[in-house]
């Protein structure tokens, strides 16, 4: 096993993501990130700034980045329900695990070192927290019996709770959702999506997908057609061949905004967040017992909410909200 490990307090070049579609492919990247939502709350609506030229160039994007514009950005601390500040004396470095190649969460740069929204955040926590930190980039499958091992101390790589994960790993609170949303054509665009408003209407999911199942059990009345992976689904909406598709927020953001869409589509209606289909969140996750870490990443993420941080950050990642 070969991975780079590199020291978070380097400055870090232009913030860079890619308007790309997820691997979805891999089916248990594609399912961690759909199952990903618990009890959403919608935070301060703050002005979108634009894609950076880098993102832009990630995808080849040729158009010019579009007019900002409000957007909702998630807020996942409660202000009255501030952590106590831990020992931070008693953290004399963390290594943050995360994987290669999930883009624009976690990525490898141009310079060859890792970028993403997660490993920016790791950057901020370890300023917060005033500790050396280090990220080792590996395949999402070895990332486990890594931290079980002791060769990293925590994974930041969008990794969704789950049960089956809290009995191996305790985790932070969650810094992020994913949740799940329709998509149809410009041009047949529904301010409100209800199951009583898509009787006979042709939906597309991801067969097996958590989203196909929430359709079966919500939206009985939808005809609904399941497609083999991404690029199938998106590319029956835009032939016309459905009316909407239902799937993770997220990657339909970034599909969305991005040349691959062709400026064919928009979200329809809002974000559905049933944990029991999507999920508890994606958090931080640590070894048993490290409670200290733990307790530390709590702190320092409410920490960059409050201070506004977390925002910055979002926005020069989603400039097209999922929620």
């Amino acid at each position: 096993m070969v991975y780079k490990a590199v020291d978070l307090f380097r400055k870090p070049p232009a913030m860079r993501s890619q308007i790309a579609l997820f691997p979805n492919v891999k089916l248990a990247r594609m399912i961690r990130a759909a199952l990903a939502i618990a009890g959403l709350s919608i935070g301060v609506v703050l002005a979108a700034a634009p894609l950076s030229a880098a993102m832009a160039q990630a995808q080849g994007v040729a158009k010019p980045a579009p007019a900002a514009a409000p957007q909702a950005v998630p807020g996942f601390w409660d202000p009255r329900r501030r952590p106590d500040r831990p020992d931070l004396s008693r953290l004399t470095v963390i290594r943050f695990l995360t994987e290669t190649d999930y883009p624009p969460f976690n990525f490898t740069g141009p310079d060859g070192n890792p970028a993403g929204f997660n490993v920016d955040l790791a950057r901020l926590i370890c300023e917060e927290i005033k500790v050396t930190c280090t990220v080792q980039m590996r395949r999402f499958e070895t990332l486990l019996d890594a931290i079980s091992s002791n060769r990293g101390d925590a994974i930041i790589a969008s990794l969704a709770v789950t049960p089956q994960l809290r009995a191996r790993l305790d985790f932070s609170d969650p810094y992020y959702r994913a949740p799940a949303r329709f998509v149809s054509r410009r041009d047949a665009v529904m301010p409100e999506v209800r199951p009583e408003y898509l009787e006979g209407k042709k939906v597309g999911a991801i067969a097996g997908s958590s989203h196909e199942a929430y359709l079966k059990a919500m939206f009985t009345d939808a005809e609904l057609h399941s497609y083999p992976n991404d690029d199938a689904l998106r590319l029956a909406l835009r032939r016309g061949e459905v009316d909407f598709i239902f799937g993770d927020a997220i990657s339909l953001a970034f599909w969305i905004n991005g040349t691959d869409s062709g400026e064919c589509c928009a979200f329809s209606g809002g974000p559905f967040v049933e944990s029991r289909y999507f999920g508890e969140g994606i958090g931080i996750a640590v070894r048993k017992g490290n409670d200290l870490l733990r307790q530390s990443l709590n702190w320092a993420l409410f920490r960059l909410w409050e201070k506004g941080r977390y925002t910055d950050l979002w926005l020069r990642y989603f400039s097209v909200s999922p929620f």
